[in-house]
């Protein structure tokens, strides 16, 4: 058996185990999966979190389940318009954004329609 000089990809300590180990222990392996998915996880989680306020903010807003707001009251509290997850377009062509169950669509150049979907989960 040849010598057993594998190191860790993580803290380069000494490796051994099964000949295709490659971190010494779980806590340097999920150290250094945490690092090298570091850069995505960031984006993941500020995309999400974008995501979860335009919800908390529709819902707040949409409280009867059905309304009508200006766009100017909606940009003012904070709603991000080109963050969706996932679009409904109609037989006549109107589309609807959603953030999960919340969603919205455009009547004219200044108004908004809120709606919550009830059938989201089928």
């Amino acid at each position: 058996m040849p010598s057993d000089k594998r190191k860790c990809l993580e803290c380069q300590g000494k490796v051994s185990g099964r000949i295709d180990k490659k971190f010494c222990s779980d806590q340097c392996r999920t150290s250094w999966n945490n690092k090298r998915n570091s850069d995505q996880s960031n984006l993941m989680r500020n995309i999400n979190n974008i995501l979860r306020r335009n919800r908390r903010i529709l819902a707040a807003l949409n409280t009867k389940g059905k309304t009508k707001i200006s766009k100017q009251r909606l940009i003012e509290s904070g709603l991000r318009l080109n963050y969706f997850t996932n679009e409904f377009v109609t037989s006549s062509g109107k589309v609807y954004r959603y953030c999960y169950e919340q969603g919205y669509t455009q009547l004219d150049e200044n108004t908004f329609f809120l709606i919550i979907r009830e059938d989201y989960v089928d």
